[in-house]
């Protein structure tokens, strides 16, 4: 059982994200993160793809290597700003021919030339995405979901009316990262209004480094609560208070989560493996 669609369906999952390394260096890190957290016998791991394309053959290769060498499930992002149907098309291609059978459907962010304008392609919304996708039927596939909306968005209505569309093709949904719960659980009961009751799943980013949290944070979107910005803000000075305040939120957030029957956690670990492994061992998440 390898697509995403059937594991969700057989009870709750447990899954971390990486990104592709730049270097061989990163690279051998990387393997040493994956076979750290393959101990915790994740569902699936998942794999960034760099805007416009940038980290394509790398994200190709690290997905297959996944899969082949460490066999784990993996599910390779996409994104289909500034590409053609023919590039999708070829690199749905690959990944289907070495067996990957799921794919994060995304929009990705606009893509500048040297001049600083928009390089064109022939998509532009991750709905168009996913409809090429299914057309295929030989993935799962997943979409992002912002629990406190898009940051391109109108208002949150329209954000949700989104999602619930391409969940009416898509198999799930993965958030950007949140610190509270209740934006999630929010967002549930509002695609529940709508009729739309897929699986999405919470992502947790322990905050481990506060400066490098609240610049992604601006980045998707997400609010870093002032309290909990405060507390952190006490322990400038102290790294390892820092690294240990972050998992003991994380592992309250997740517990809450838990408790409210999610159907899964899914880590984003910056291709580091301890903090996501200290909240697994907090949780006995082991499966």
């Amino acid at each position: 059982m390898t697509r995403i669609a059937d594991l969700l369906r057989a009870g709750r999952t447990l899954s971390f994200e990486f990104f592709p390394p730049k270097t061989d260096e990163a690279a051998l890190a990387l393997r040493t993160t994956i076979a750290e957290l393959d101990e915790l016998h994740p569902s699936f791991v998942s794999v960034t793809y760099g805007a416009g394309g940038s980290t394509r053959e790398r994200t190709r290769d690290v997905v297959i290597a996944i899969e082949r060498e460490v066999g784990l499930a993996a599910m390779a992002h996409l994104t289909c700003v500034a590409h053609t149907r023919s590039q999708l098309d070829s690199l749905l291609d690959e990944y289907h021919a070495a067996g990957v059978e799921n794919i994060l459907a995304l929009a990705g962010d606009p893509v500048l030339d040297d001049d600083g304008r928009p390089i064109d392609g022939e998509f532009e919304y991750s709905l168009e995405l996913v409809e090429l996708i299914a057309e295929r039927e030989q993935f799962s596939i997943g979409v992002a979901a912002h629990p406190e909306g898009h940051p391109r968005s109108v208002d949150l209505a329209t954000d949700r009316r989104h999602l619930a569309t391409k969940l009416e093709i898509a198999d799930f949904a993965i958030t950007q990262f949140f610190f509270e719960a209740e934006p999630y659980l929010r967002m549930v009961d509002e695609l529940a209004a709508l009729g739309c009751t897929k699986p999405v799943l919470p992502g947790i980013m322990p905050v481990t480094n506060v400066g490098q949290v609240t610049r992604f944070a601006q980045l998707a979107g997400a609010a870093f609560p002032a309290h909990l910005a405060d507390r952190f803000e006490s322990l400038a000075d102290d790294p390892a208070g820092v690294r240990a305040l972050g998992v003991e939120l994380a592992t309250e957030l997740c517990q809450r989560l838990l408790d409210e029957g999610v159907p899964g956690l899914h880590f984003y670990t910056l291709n580091r493996s301890t903090a996501t492994r200290d909240i697994a061992r907090e949780l006995d998440l082991t499966q």
